[in-house]
């Protein structure tokens, strides 16, 4: 993994999918990232999620009163995380704010759903970045945190992402995972702001250079 930045409050990674946050079901020794990050940097406490499949910025705190600043902030919405995915299909649209309410941990498969009448307000802002032939580039702003939030709202408005088989997207063999990268976070601590960005994972570039060559 790639270390973004470090210092004596948080530290900030580029995580690479196909690794979970926290162990991953019944085998305890099968690697994590905490465990991971821990033994290089000691006790470090998670501020906030990234699937197991989702590649990209990810900040953790390295005490416990930055945790909870940053927990407020978040609370606040007063972070902000932008992914960019890649979506079946070509909205007609530039731009579109889903608002579906959004019902967790539905069913053996721990699907998330939209409820109307049980779901959570759940927001996400899309913009369309770049059009291909049959697939869109498109940048997510959650304005809420609801496990699976972008490709839920994303499969709902007809556009599920990109090897999202979990959402019924098409089998593909251009990527081995639903293609979702937390391309960048945003925030003000202490007056002062940061801002990190991760670079595209190779099997996320890789689509890309495919589908602008098939355009």
């Amino acid at each position: 993994m790639e270390i973004l930045h470090a210092d004596n409050s948080i530290l900030v990674i580029n995580k690479p999918a196909g690794i979970p946050v926290l162990p991953d079901g019944w085998d305890k020794d099968a690697p994590y990232l905490v465990k991971q990050l821990e033994e290089q940097f000691g006790k470090v406490w998670i501020v906030h999620r990234l699937d197991k499949i989702t590649s990209g910025v990810m900040i953790f705190a390295r005490t416990s009163e930055v945790h909870r600043t940053l927990n407020m902030k978040f609370e606040r919405h007063e972070i902000q995380k932008v992914y960019h995915t890649i979506v079946a299909g070509a909205p007609a649209w530039d731009e579109h704010t889903a608002r579906h309410p959004l019902r967790i941990d539905v069913g053996h498969s721990h699907r998330t759903v939209v409820d109307h009448g049980k779901g959570k307000p759940s927001e996400t802002h899309f913009h369309i970045l770049e059009r291909y032939t049959s697939h869109s580039l498109l940048e997510a702003i959650p304005g809420t945190g609801r496990t699976h939030q972008i490709r839920v709202h994303a499969y709902a408005l007809g556009y599920p992402l990109l090897g999202d088989t979990l959402y019924s997207a098409p089998e593909t063999d251009l990527i081995g995972r639903p293609a979702l990268h937390a391309c960048s976070l945003e925030f003000i601590m202490e007056g002062k702001p940061f801002r990190f960005t991760a670079p595209y994972p190779q099997d996320f570039a890789e689509v890309l250079k495919k589908l602008r060559a098939r355009s």
